[in-house]
């Protein structure tokens, strides 16, 4: 655990009981802190009772006297679409309000460090899709090359959570754009993003709001290196920001699909090859077309995000070629769940918006797609170049029909609703060569707790049908 610091002896209140909150009263009171908490729901405020954690309605009159913080857990409004009531009212009153990432980033850095040969050092992982992967593969990268190595924040353990670095230490954090937004702190020795499409855009005020939360990331503190990913215009902006001039090596662009030139520092992949050019000079390249764990463009370029990330933390590129080809990959990410008959079958839940099922549908050919759920803003047009890749889709969720219907004449589809039936029908039909592949375009949350409960539910109906 990673004791707070700042508060000995001050009463901080906790909004938002799970796991974060819970982590975050006990990093709190381990510093020194007196806690007080609460959850809309009983079933958190039990538990925080479990714990000896004193309750107090902070959306009543005068819940903040006496309060030096409010910490809120990061599923929770502070902004838009409206602030949670308890937020609004610590603002009101003045309260500071911060999340577990901000505690995090005051408090990592200890007396101890003096006696360190090598100061430990954080590399904090944002952008709309690829940010788990890149992130499991740098912890695997580290790993791998004998580096003591944490993975904390959207994936592994919560920030608090882990133990203080050691001498020479990393830790690697994914960060949302709902933990970015609100923590006042933010100070990583190496920040990384990946790359920006529609999403949560009602949480951040529109589009505009989204992206500036996922660029506090490197305005607040000024990262030591910042790999940025320059395929949409706004990661572009972010790195010609960052630089101080076109050869700046702190800033490191990397891409998926496009050469990118000039005197500075660039990893990108083009045709299946990585490669690092700086100074206008290639100085590696590594062969991506048959790793296992990283199949498609868009892995591609968390594998170029990766490389640069290690490579600033002093790794040479033939030990992170070799953790690339040991790299298995994430559940629920293009994870190859099967073969039989000559048929493959990918798990890709996690693509829940159209860019990264899109990017999913551009990695393979002779695809069955099965797709649908709770669509999100922005419509599915995003999805039609990928679709010169589909064989057949067919479609699960409650408004299966309408989803089928907005994917346009260009694509045969089946309305099956369900998981059973798509995959029994995918099953039936899929021909050798042929990928079956879950990458729904949308949420999962019209049939399922979690893209998590959704893919394996795929894994199962597709383990049941092939026996």
């Amino acid at each position: 655990m990673i004791p707070v610091r700042g508060f000995d002896g001050a009463t901080v209140a906790v909004l938002g009981l799970g796991r974060s909150g819970l982590t975050a009263a006990r990093a709190l009171a381990a510093g020194g802190a007196e806690v007080i908490g609460w959850d809309d729901g009983e079933s958190g405020r039990a538990a925080a009772e479990a714990e000896g954690i004193a309750l107090r309605d902070l959306s009543k009159p005068g819940a903040f006297e006496g309060v030096a913080c409010l910490v809120t857990s990061p599923g929770i409004p502070h902004l838009y679409p409206a602030p949670h009531a308890a937020i609004a009212a610590a603002m009101a009153e003045g309260v500071p309000v911060d999340n577990d990432i901000g505690l995090f980033f005051r408090s990592f850095a200890t007396g101890e460090w003096d006696r360190f040969d090598v100061a430990p050092k954080v590399v904090a992982v944002t952008g709309s899709n690829g940010k788990s992967t890149t992130s499991a593969l740098i912890h695997h990268i580290l790993t791998e090359a004998g580096r003591e190595a944490q993975l904390a924040g959207n994936i592994g353990r919560g920030v608090l959570d882990i133990e203080p670095a050691g001498d020479g230490g990393v830790v690697v954090l994914e960060l949302s754009s709902y933990q970015t937004d609100l923590a006042r702190a933010l100070t990583p020795d190496v920040a990384v993003f990946t790359n920006l499409s529609p999403d949560h855009l009602d949480r951040h005020g529109g589009y505009g709001g989204y992206f500036a939360a996922k660029r506090r990331l490197f305005a607040e503190g000024g990262p030591d290196r910042a790999v940025i990913g320059v395929d949409e215009p706004e990661g572009r902006y972010l790195a010609g920001q960052m630089a101080e001039g076109p050869g700046d090596d702190r800033v490191i662009r990397v891409s998926s699909g496009q050469k990118l030139a000039g005197a500075g520092w660039t990893v990108f992949a083009r045709k299946g090859f990585l490669a690092e050019w700086r100074k206008g000079r290639q100085v590696a390249s590594v062969d991506l077309r048959d790793i296992p764990g990283l199949p498609g463009a868009h892995n591609h370029q968390n594998a170029c995000a990766a490389y640069a990330a290690c490579r600033t933390l002093g790794l040479g590129p033939k030990e992170i070629e070799r953790a690339f080809r040991s790299f298995a990959g994430l559940p629920h990410r293009s994870q190859r769940i099967a073969e039989a008959g000559g048929v493959v079958y990918v798990n890709d839940s996690k693509a829940t918006n159209v860019d990264s099922a899109a990017k999913a549908l551009a990695a393979f050919s002779g695809i069955r797609w099965i797709c649908g759920g709770l669509e999100k803003e922005g419509g599915l047009e995003g999805l039609h170049a990928g679709l010169a890749n589909v064989v057949k889709a067919y479609v699960i969720g409650r408004e299966a029909e309408g989803f089928a219907m907005r994917l346009g004449s260009g694509v045969e589809a089946e309305v099956c609703g369900t998981m059973e039936r798509a995959v029994a029908r995918a099953v039936e039909e899929a021909q050798p060569g042929e990928v079956v592949l879950l990458a729904p375009a949308a949420a999962s949350f019209d049939q399922y707790d979690s893209f998590e409960k959704r893919g394996e539910d795929f894994a199962a109906r597709v383990k049941a049908a092939l026996g």
